[in-house]
């Protein structure tokens, strides 16, 4: 079967110059690459047909050759447009030199999973100077529950990494500039061909910078940075809690060449509190009370978070456990809205250490009736009941 005009293949004019020659490879390329074109069988065969038509239109040589002989150019003893001993297929063949003419669109095809044509990770010349932000840094920071509760202006001091004050970030000394990388030429990356295709990598000179410093400032190193310890004030918003995240826009770690500085992140942990107990916005505070208050009735003082005081009913007859609310006694609600609550759970405490008159009262109330612990006959009800229906 005779082969397509390779003008015809590309889609140029004969006499077409060189760089459109190249857009109109790289615009085929696209289209037929037969990983955008699974569901087309001959998809490859004229991807293949297409590279083999630009590897020969882009040498001038060789274009010369065909131009003047056409396909016969490349057959029998004509030497493979210029190239002693070349012939279809082999190394000096249309096909021979693919991986190099694929290298050439290898940012086009692939520039999104590369970080985009002209971005700092993509495109040809990519990786020269790239400027690089710094790191984001995390400080853990804590706090008491009443600092949680009235909101503070913390100082805080962060190790971090600072641009260099003597080369200004650069890593030079004085004057001079940094040079392109010999390894790469500046691309900050390297071309290594294996079987069908070129793949790039990371310089490993310049570690992809693109460039290499030949005179280190000597302040940092030829890093362009040095560590420093930062005092910096931060705003703790009242009601905050555990887990609550602070972000400070660039006061993370100094870019590299220029680059912006990362974030600061402050982590908030409350400690624990002697009296509260902390649930979301409400607060809970357990308050023992004397039995006899319990039986009677009376009044208990309870202290609150913004360090108040508060007398609060107990109810006679009360048990262990009764819970009693306070409004707007709790935590601040850290995006707006009402405050939270306080909770009172009562803990009726039962005497110690009692003396031969408290003995003697307590066996002579004991003697005057049963009817007065309702609970308690409840739970033998149910715990004779339980007993007789194992019997059964």
């Amino acid at each position: 079967m005779a082969k397509r005009d390779y003008y015809e293949t590309l889609g140029v004019a004969r006499g077409a110059a060189a760089d459109e020659i190249k857009k109109a490879y790289r615009r085929k390329a696209k289209e037929l690459h037969p990983d955008r074109n699974s569901d087309k069988p001959d998809a490859e065969a004229r991807f293949k047909e297409v590279n083999e038509a630009y590897d020969v239109l882009k040498d001038a040589d060789r274009k010369a050759a065909y131009d003047r002989f056409g396909h016969a150019a490349f057959e029998g003893g004509m030497g493979g447009g210029g190239r002693p001993g070349g012939h279809p297929g082999g190394p000096g063949g249309p096909q021979g030199d693919f991986a190099s003419a694929f290298s050439d669109v290898f940012e086009d095809l692939f520039g999104d999973f590369m970080g985009g044509q002209g971005g700092p990770g993509g495109g040809r010349g990519g990786g020269r100077a790239r400027a690089t932000r710094g790191s984001d840094l995390r400080y853990n920071l804590r706090i008491s529950l009443e600092e949680a509760f009235a909101g503070l202006q913390k100082a805080i001091t962060v190790p971090t990494a600072v641009a260099c004050g003597e080369c200004g970030g650069k890593g030079t000394e004085g004057a001079s500039e940094p040079a392109n990388c010999p390894t790469c030429a500046g691309m900050g990356k390297v071309r290594a061909q294996q079987g069908f295709f070129t793949v790039e990598r990371t310089c490993p000179t310049c570690s992809g910078a693109g460039q290499i410093i030949k005179n280190p400032c000597r302040a940092c190193g030829g890093v362009g940075r040095v560590d420093k310890e930062r005092q910096l004030s931060v705003n703790i918003p009242a009601g905050v809690e555990t887990g609550t995240r602070i972000r400070l826009s660039g006061e993370g770690e100094a870019g590299l060449r220029g680059g912006p500085p990362g974030d600061l992140y402050i982590f908030i942990e409350v400690e624990e509190h002697p009296l509260f107990q902390r649930d979301g916005s409400n607060l809970w505070c357990r308050v023992p009370v004397a039995m006899t208050a319990a039986a009677l009735g009376g009044e208990v003082e309870v202290p609150s978070i913004d360090g108040g005081r508060s007398r609060v009913k107990v109810p006679a007859g009360s048990q262990t456990g009764r819970q009693m609310r306070l409004r707007a006694k709790g935590m601040p609600a850290l995006r707006g809205g009402p405050a939270g609550d306080m909770y009172i759970e009562l803990a009726v405490e039962t005497p110690v250490n009692l003396t031969a008159r408290q003995r003697d009262l307590l066996r002579e109330f004991e003697r005057e009736g049963s009817d007065n612990s309702p609970e308690r006959d409840s739970f033998f009800r149910k715990v004779k009941g339980f007993w007789d229906g194992m019997t059964q």
